[in-house]
């Protein structure tokens, strides 16, 4: 047998990492806190595991102090995000809120070229379309679980509108120190809001039971710090192309878990199944479609 390629072995990696982030979901749904005090946790553990990675401490000496505060702002978006996320998962089920995140590549069709001013591309456009109305065949399932959803499409315009800035701002600093910065600074903004946001804020809650613990341990340590340098890794021998692809597979791991976990098939119906192939399809569509343009001019300007 052949020994496997660097390229394989970052692309075997990559997907686990994806599996791994689609596992966040199942874990917001076990975990017993509401969704502020289930974040507020997750960035800490988050923040310590962080700091054990070699060269942050480096990475993080060479961003000047303006980008600070801005990646700052972002990592306030990123909170937001997650705690979007998790009111969903609390209100809905995982499955659909994991429906209603993967509608980010909506917003994102449309806030990169208004931040970026860049112009708004027709493909995107109609796969716009396709998103909407899978959003409304997903909608059209229960009306008990509209709230969920609502949050659910908060969580996919923040994490569109905080990946988009990232894209803008992270230029060449290293991405895990970046990524420090968002996480600590979101872990301060929730120290900050728990007083105010939280009903009864006592030491059971901030020191979390045998089973919370090691649960949010795999949600911070397992599910996120792991993952990222995973992805980190994969992005030094893959393609940005191939792994846009791959990280698309996300829900799909997400909601099959879910069912297969959760037992979350018998809240669901075939209206769900197509809104959620809709809006899969039209993720799926839009890298695709980006990379067959891009070849297209490539070889039209090699021709000149």
């Amino acid at each position: 047998m052949r020994p496997m390629k660097a390229e394989d072995k970052a692309y075997l990696g990559l997907h686990f990492a994806i599996f791994l982030w689609g596992f966040t979901a199942i874990l917001g749904k076990l975990i017993s806190y509401g969704e502020m005090m289930l974040v507020w946790h997750r960035l800490w553990i988050t923040c310590i595991s962080f700091m054990l990675i070699p060269g942050l401490w480096k990475g993080l000496r060479q961003i000047p102090r303006k980008k600070v505060f801005i990646f700052g702002g972002i990592g306030i978006l990123v909170a937001m995000h997650w705690i979007a996320f998790y009111g969903s998962i609390k209100y809905s089920n995982a499955s659909l809120a994991l429906s209603a995140l993967a509608t980010s590549s909506l917003f994102t069709s449309v806030l990169e070229p208004l931040i970026t001013r860049s112009k708004i591309k027709l493909s995107d456009v109609f796969l716009g379309l396709i998103v909407i109305v899978g959003i409304g065949l997903i909608f059209s399932v229960s009306e008990v679980y509209t709230k969920g959803l609502l949050w659910g499409i908060a969580a996919a315009f923040l994490a569109a509108l905080f990946s988009t800035l990232n894209k803008v701002h992270l230029a060449d600093y290293e991405g895990k120190a970046v990524s420090f910065i968002e996480l600590g600074t979101g872990f301060l903004f929730l120290s900050l809001l728990l007083p105010f946001t939280v009903d009864d804020l006592s030491l059971g809650l901030i020191v979390p039971g045998q089973q919370d613990f090691w649960l949010l341990i795999l949600l911070g340590v397992g599910c996120t710090t792991m993952p990222y340098i995973l992805s980190l890794n994969a992005l030094r021998y893959i393609s940005a192309f191939k792994s846009n692809l791959a990280i698309n597979l996300e829900p799909v791991y997400g909601i099959i878990m879910a069912v297969a976990f959760l037992g979350e098939s018998k809240d669901l119906n075939g209206k769900f199944y197509a809104g959620t192939l809709l809006i899969l399809t039209a993720v799926f569509l839009k890298p695709v479609l980006r990379y067959s343009v891009n070849k297209v001019k490539a070889v039209r300007n090699y021709k000149r």
